[in-house]
């Protein structure tokens, strides 16, 4: 199957640029924390002939799939099956010590929004799933289901940015009362029903949208793992090594955004005539800010538009 028909990795050529100055040492290891579909690791083995490959997936079918697409690349190629904040178990069990880069993608993967069956995407009814791993886990309808007033409010507040999280979970409250809620089709028609209708001709998007996306990030615990990998990840890099992040939602890129700010920045006490090694910055910065798709690749590929890229260089080991 020619995967490139059915899924376009998001900023390749400029994730290629940022890696590449550390991909050039015969025998580099790149770790491609959120593995998905392959897409970015077939073109970094692709173009870097000597590197060994470590992806990591919590989702099984993206694994196998995976699996097939970098078949042709041999035992270049460890795939793993894990969260990506157990990226040093993971490496470690490779036979691995430091590593060269590392790239994450974060969020839903197409894989997981083009199978409806997985209930991801409000725009198809499903089963309410959303589990990135469906081997274990609690199920968004088990969120629907157990969690009270107050969680639902403030997990859509916190994980969706929702301003009507209240009316939300006091609509779910009152409509699981008379019956379950299994599917998306169903938290959807609640969703809307509990919208005003001025609200809705605000334009602020479907109802539905930031709900999705709080039970996706409950569900998956998306920011307690982004926030123990990005430190685990950043102490596998050697001096000259690189890490690329790619977010596709605020709360994902101020994590990212701190961790790299934290590691670029000298803790000297002010007033010190010497910086003492101790205190010196660790990483420094790749890109200004957080770079995004240019208008050409968004309209190629929609699911670029919310991208936040950021990328940083280790220079220093840790004192």
């Amino acid at each position: 199957m020619d995967y490139s028909e059915i899924h376009t990795p998001v900023l390749l050529e400029r994730c290629v640029e940022l890696l590449a100055p550390a991909l050039t040492n015969p025998g580099a290891v790149l770790v491609d924390a959120t593995e998905g579909m392959g897409g970015h690791s077939e073109a970094l083995l692709a173009r870097f002939a000597d590197i060994r490959l470590i992806g990591l997936d919590r989702d099984t079918d993206a694994l196998r799939i995976a699996g097939d697409r970098l078949a042709r690349f041999g035992d270049r190629v460890t795939l793993v099956h894990t969260v990506y904040d157990g990226i040093a178990e993971a490496v470690a069990s490779a036979g691995v010590r430091r590593v060269d880069g590392i790239l994450f993608d974060l969020g839903v993967s197409s894989l997981q929004l083009d199978e409806a069956d997985r209930g991801f995407a409000y725009a198809h009814d499903a089963p309410l799933d959303m589990r990135m791993d469906q081997t274990a886990g609690t199920t968004a309808a088990d969120v629907i289901a157990t969690y009270g007033e107050g969680d639902l409010r403030r997990i859509f507040e916190r994980y969706g940015e929702e301003k009507l999280a209240g009316r939300y979970a006091r609509a779910i409250i009152a409509a699981r009362a008379d019956t379950p809620i299994l599917r998306s089709g169903q938290l959807v028609d609640i969703l809307v029903a509990a919208t005003p209708v001025a609200v809705q001709r605000e334009g602020r998007g479907h109802p539905a949208k930031r709900v999705f996306q709080a039970l996706r990030i409950e569900v998956n615990a998306e920011l307690s793992v982004l926030d123990r990998a990005l430190p685990a990840a950043m102490g596998l890099l050697r001096v000259g090594g690189r890490i690329v992040v790619m977010s596709y939602q605020s709360l994902e890129d101020r994590l990212v955004k701190r961790a790299f700010a934290d590691a670029s920045t000298s803790t000297s006490p002010a007033g010190l005539p010497v910086e003492l090694p101790e205190h010196a910055a660790r990483f420094r910065l790749l890109v200004k800010g957080a770079e995004l798709a240019s208008d050409e690749e968004r309209a190629r590929n929609p699911r670029a538009t919310p991208v936040r890229l950021r990328a940083a260089e280790r220079i220093a080991e840790a004192a």
